[in-house]
């Protein structure tokens, strides 16, 4: 089965309204997203401060049952481990460089009942993966440096897709590939190609004046390269 017959798209709330939050969530899902990508930014791993867990602790109160996708962009990550892992998070993604023990804490997280996943920067050896992949259930790439939304894709990501497939599939394990940073209509199918089967998109959704037309056409991107 080709990765990207199951391929999900999780748009990131970093570029919604958030003056009404709740109903973006509610819409972006009732136009055919997977999942939601939560992006927590502290100022101090990542130049730039976003949410928190009681914004999705509301969420969840406001009956929004969604799949929430988790990435930690914060240092140290360990005690928002356990908040968003309390206030309703399904997959928590960190960072390696952002924790003190790497294997301890995607432990923690799998402690939670959570899915854990592990972050690599553009810069980040693909090699931190082989020693911890027995305790990941995604590798999510980062296409641009994390900090900011609607900023371009490096093509460079899509040979450390491929790398990365290779790995998870000479594994033999279930791991989900996701791709974050300038993801759009136009290289959607790029990244499908390159092993992705998750993908994050921001402006790209959350921007457009139909976010079930921008959410289909990047299916039927998907599609297209799908075996």
């Amino acid at each position: 089965m080709s990765p990207t017959s199951n391929a999900l798209i999780a748009p990131s709330i970093l570029a919604a309204d958030f003056a009404r939050l709740g109903d973006e969530v509610r819409t972006v899902l009732q136009s055919g997203a997977d999942w939601i990508h939560f992006d927590v930014m502290d100022n101090h791993y990542v130049p730039n401060l976003s949410i928190g867990p009681l914004v999705l602790q509301a969420l969840r109160k406001a009956e929004i049952e969604a799949f929430v996708d988790v990435h930690l962009m914060v240092e140290p990550a360990e005690r928002l481990i356990d908040d968003f892992a309390a206030a309703g998070a399904n997959l928590i993604s960190i960072h390696p460089d952002s924790v003190r023990h790497v294997d301890r804490a995607l432990s923690q997280i799998r402690e939670h009942g959570c899915q854990a996943g592990l972050v690599l920067n553009p810069a980040t050896p693909v090699e931190v993966i082989d020693w911890v992949i027995d305790k990941v259930d995604l590798i999510l790439v980062m296409s641009v440096n994390p900090g900011f939304g609607g900023q371009a894709f490096i093509p460079a990501m899509l040979n450390k897709l491929k790398v990365l497939r290779k790995r998870i599939d000479d594994s033999g394990r279930t791991i989900r590939l996701e791709i974050d940073g300038g993801i759009k209509v136009n290289n959607i199918a790029a990244a499908a190609a390159a092993g992705a089967d998750t993908f994050v998109a921001g402006s790209a959704i959350f921007g457009s004046a139909d976010y079930a037309a921008t959410i289909s056409q990047m299916r039927a991107e998907i599609a297209r390269v799908s075996g």
